[in-house]
């Protein structure tokens, strides 16, 4: 342990008494992140005085596909002259770099700070378009990435957040209405069909002017009921909304080509409520209440119920056949 500690002076005493430049090539700096500089400080000559200079170096790599300068110029403008006329353009770049480089969920909060900041900067419109694409390609597989690197997962509810701040900023803008309906879209991928239904709910009656939008979106909702039906045990109230969505979507779209497969799956959850109710009949007909005898009155609610909403189903006769049965059972008491 003393040989250890010796060695350690020693080598500090060296260093002090003959000490040499040591380059530092990596420099990083608020804002601006890591950069290399090399010891001859020729590289820092990318680094100008005023913000229009800056803004031009950065242009000029980005143009030449040098990201990385492109990168740290333009976030130097942005940084250094926040309030100047060449920061939005500066905060626009930062963007096209993070995409280029495909950071693109970087890219994306890029773009929603230089929305946030200038709502009316002229780009406007090709920046949240910019944002669907990056959006879509989440929402058809790409990984997110760990430290903005490392591609490590998928999120359906991180893809539904980046529609939901498109539509946000530009409700009725030319995103708005498709990005309401990749919310639903996104949510349906992660099996969310409650959240998805709401989600083109909200599209049918915001976007109600919109025909081919707001048809979509009504379809797309009974859907989405119906597969919440098919996921879950029976439920009367999902089959229900189901039906009554499906409706409303004929009512006001009677032309449109996807009316005849409403009405089937309409036909398939009317089936699927009498078998639901049917087997629930036939549970309180085999339970014995507390006084020993089968709870007719519960069966003969439910077989009501097949003989109500169950007409065309297989089970309509056997349900009206029982009731009579369990009449004429009672009748005898």
């Amino acid at each position: 342990m003393n040989r250890w500690c010796a060695r350690v002076f020693l080598v500090a005493l060296v260093l002090a008494l003959f000490p040499t430049r040591s380059p530092a090539p990596l420099v990083f700096r608020p804002g601006e992140g890591w950069s290399y500089e090399s010891p001859s400080g020729k590289e820092a000559a990318w680094r100008k005085l005023r913000a229009m200079d800056q803004l031009e170096v950065a242009q000029q790599a980005f143009d030449k596909k040098d990201y990385s300068l492109a990168l740290k110029s333009a976030q130097r403008v942005v940084t250094i002259w926040p309030l100047s006329d060449f920061a939005p353009q500066g905060q626009y770049l930062v963007g096209r770099c993070y995409e280029a480089r495909h950071q693109d969920e970087r890219a994306f909060r890029a773009y929603d700070q230089l929305l946030a900041k200038y709502p009316k900067m002229s780009q406007a419109t090709e920046i949240q378009g910019r944002q669907f694409d990056i959006a879509g390609r989440f929402l058809g597989g790409e990984r997110f990435r760990l430290f903005n690197y490392i591609p490590l997962y998928r999120s359906m509810d991180k893809t539904a957040e980046m529609y939901e701040k498109i539509v946000q900023f530009g409700p009725y803008g030319p995103y708005g209405p498709a990005s309401q309906m990749k919310v639903g879209a996104a949510r349906e991928k992660q099996k969310d069909y409650p959240l998805a239904a709401k989600a083109y709910e909200l599209a049918a009656d915001r976007y109600a002017a919109q025909p081919k939008v707001a048809s979509d979106a009504l379809f797309s909702e009974g859907m989405a009921y119906d597969k919440q039906v098919r996921k879950a045990e029976y439920d009367q109230s999902l089959s229900d909304l189901a039906i009554s969505t499906f409706k409303d979507f004929i009512a006001l779209y009677p032309d449109d080509p996807r009316v005849a497969d409403a009405n089937k799956i309409i036909k398939g959850i009317i089936l699927e409520q009498a078998r639901g109710n049917f087997a629930i009949a036939q549970y309180y007909e085999k339970t014995e209440q507390f006084d020993g005898k089968p709870n007719y009155a519960g069966a003969v609610i439910y077989y009501n119920q097949v003989v109500a909403y169950g007409e065309g189903s297989p089970l309509y006769e056997q349900a009206r056949q029982r009731i009579s049965e369990i009449n004429q059972r009672l009748l005898k008491k």
